[in-house]
């Protein structure tokens, strides 16, 4: 039965083939090309991907505006809610200014005041106004470095 299999090409085929069509048990050329061609344009859609969605991290100016960015691209990334991502790029893109130094002077200043006067009540101005009493508590662990403030009472 298989010798009388011939190779020919069929009479309605047309004399010239194209070179993308292969013959019967030949390897396919094109089809091994545009594989390694899909499974390229694969992996570079996805960098792109990863890249445009860290976008916003790279924006990020301080560490916890960083840390809040980075928490909004995951979320935007597992719920495949692009709302987060906007979000993360807004906050990534608006530089808030720093208020940590002018908050640590103030508290600074606040404690030189308090350590300037200790064991001074507060002047009653109006009737049932607080007073303040600064009162040093040592503690055992440490002699005399470890101090602790207390008491804040209400008089009528």
């Amino acid at each position: 039965m298989g010798s009388n299999v011939s190779d020919s090409v069929h009479p309605a085929a047309s004399d010239h083939l194209p070179s993308f069509i292969t013959a019967p048990g030949e390897t396919d050329v094109l089809m091994i090309v545009m594989g390694i061609i899909l499974v390229l344009f694969v992996l570079m859609i996805g960098v792109l991907y990863f890249r445009l969605h860290a976008l916003p991290e790279r924006f990020a100016h301080n560490k916890v505006q960083f840390e809040i960015v980075c928490v909004l691209a995951l979320l935007a990334m597992f719920t495949h809610r692009h709302i987060f991502w906007i979000a993360g790029l807004l906050l990534a893109l608006i530089d808030f200014p720093d208020f940590s130094g002018l908050l640590g002077r103030i508290a600074g200043s606040t404690e030189k005041i308090a350590a300037k006067e200790p064991g001074v009540e507060a002047d009653e101005t109006a009737a049932g106004a607080m007073t303040i009493t600064q009162e040093r508590e040592v503690s055992p662990k440490v002699e005399g470095t470890l101090t602790k403030m207390r008491s804040v009472s209400s008089r009528s």
